[in-house]
């Protein structure tokens, strides 16, 4: 595919590893600062952009614009996925338990980003945050026992979060999410 993404750096800690995972798919990537403005990410031309995971919604930089203006494929990982539904009126606070290792997901709509995925995956979790009320115009995509709002889509944009981190090595079908993501990049 010949396709750029830009990731953005939201100072997570497996940022890293969102684009060398880009990279051995062939894919040019680049990890950008999440101060860029609009007109900043557009003059690279990306054809979709990766949120990372990072500390805390207060270090997301410009992200709330992007996820709100721009009209390109997102896909939010963790703090990505808590900062997309909070641009769009979700609600995000501490979860009843955090998630700090493998999770066990529930694919309830396989969409775009879930093609082919059977109906429960272990995934790998590294937070306290979580999306506690769905933003309006968003589906949820799965679920678990400790978070009930794992992943989501909006209706019409092509904006998709899932709260685990797909780009560890951990977590079953991580690759296959990023490829799907990039399959809505490449159609879109």
């Amino acid at each position: 595919m010949n396709l750029k993404i830009l990731v953005i750096n939201n100072y997570g800690q497996f940022c890293h590893l969102i684009h060398r995972a880009m990279r051995d798919f062939g894919i040019k990537s680049s990890i950008v600062s999440n101060e860029l403005s609009i007109d900043e990410i557009l003059e690279k031309e990306p054809d979709g952009l990766v949120l990372s995971g990072g500390p805390s919604l207060e270090r997301t930089g410009n992200c709330t614009e992007y996820v709100r203006n721009l009209d390109l494929p997102i896909l939010g990982i963790c703090l990505g996925h808590q900062l997309m539904a909070n641009a769009f009126g979700g609600v995000v606070q501490k979860g009843k338990y955090g998630e700090y290792a493998e999770v066990a997901v529930k694919i309830l709509d396989e969409n775009d980003i879930f093609k082919g995925f059977p109906p429960s995956i272990k995934t790998w979790a590294s937070h306290a945050d979580e999306v506690s009320v769905l933003p309006e115009d968003f589906i949820l995509l799965a679920r678990s026992d400790i978070c009930e709002i794992e992943a989501m889509k909006h209706v019409k944009k092509a904006l998709y979060g899932v709260q685990w981190h797909p780009e560890v090595s951990h977590t079953e079908h991580g690759e296959d999410l990023l490829k799907n993501f990039l399959e809505v990049c490449k159609n879109y």
